[in-house]
C-alpha cells in the first residue's frame, strides 16, 4: 500500500488549465449578456445564474488542480508556477461573479456607456487569456512560445485601455452625477470591472514567467 502511494500519479495540468480558462470566458460572456440585457429582469436573472454556474465550475477545477499538485510525483512545470497560475485565474472568475453580485446588491438601475466599454474590454481580456493558456502545453516549440508571449502583450494593452476608460469614467462620474448614492454605486462597479482586466494582466505575467523559464 505504501509503495502504491509513492508511485507517480498522472495529472494533465494543461487540460485543467484549459478547462478553467473556458469557464472564465463563459462567465465573462454571460456577464456581458447580463449588461446588454439589463433592462429585462428575466434575462438579467438568467445571465446572473450563468455567471454563478461558470464561477462554481471554475472553483471545482481550481480545487482539482491544487489537489493534483500534492499527489503528482513529477509535474510538467514548477509546482509554485502551477499554484500561482490556477489561483490567479480563479481570481478572475471570482471578480466577474463579484461584479454581477454587486450590481444586484447595490440595486443599479441602468447601465452606463462606461460599464459597457469596461465589460467589453474585460471579455476581450478573458478571451485572450484563454488563448494564452491554450498554448502552454506546447511552449517547448519556439513559435508557440513566441505566440504565447505576443498574446500576453495583447492582454497588457487591453488592460491599459481599461485603465484609460476607468480614468475617464471616474472623471465624468464626479463631474456630472448629482446623486451621491449613484456615485458610490457606479464607482464600485467601475473599479471591479477594471480590476478584472488587472487580474488578467497578472495571469499574463505568470504565463510569461512560465514561458521564459520552460521554453
Amino acid at each position: 500500500m505504501l509503495f502504491g502511494k509513492l508511485l507517480p500519479r498522472e495529472a494533465n495540468f494543461f487540460d485543467m488549465f484549459n478547462q478553467h480558462a473556458d469557464r472564465i470566458v463563459e462567465a465573462a460572456q454571460a456577464f456581458s449578456k447580463l449588461v446588454a440585457n439589463y433592462s429585462d429582469l428575466d434575462l438579467r436573472a438568467k445571465y446572473n445564474q450563468e455567471v454563478d454556474y461558470a464561477e462554481r465550475a471554475a472553483d471545482r477545477v481550481t480545487h482539482d488542480v491544487n489537489k493534483a499538485i500534492h499527489i503528482t510525483f513529477i509535474t510538467p512545470i514548477d509546482r509554485e508556477q502551477i499554484h500561482s497560475l490556477i489561483n490567479t485565474m480563479d481570481d478572475v472568475a471570482d471578480l466577474i461573479q463579484d461584479s454581477a453580485e454587486t450590481m444586484a446588491l447595490y440595486d443599479v438601475h441602468h447601465m452606463t456607456e462606461e460599464i459597457v466599454r469596461l465589460t467589453d474590454l474585460s471579455v476581450r481580456c478573458c478571451e485572450r487569456l484563454r488563448d494564452a493558456v491554450m498554448l502552454l502545453g506546447n511552449i517547448a516549440e519556439q513559435s508557440t512560445a513566441e505566440a504565447a508571449l505576443k498574446t500576453c502583450d495583447e492582454i497588457d494593452r487591453l488592460e491599459s485601455d481599461a485603465d484609460r476608460v476607468m480614468r475617464t469614467a471616474m472623471s465624468k462620474l464626479f463631474r456630472e452625477e448629482p446623486d451621491v448614492r449613484e456615485v458610490i454605486k457606479l464607482k464600485a462597479i467601475y473599479e471591479l470591472l477594471e480590476t478584472i482586466t488587472d487580474k488578467c494582466e497578472d495571469v499574463a505575467n505568470v504565463i510569461e514567467g512560465i514561458v521564459l523559464e520552460n521554453s
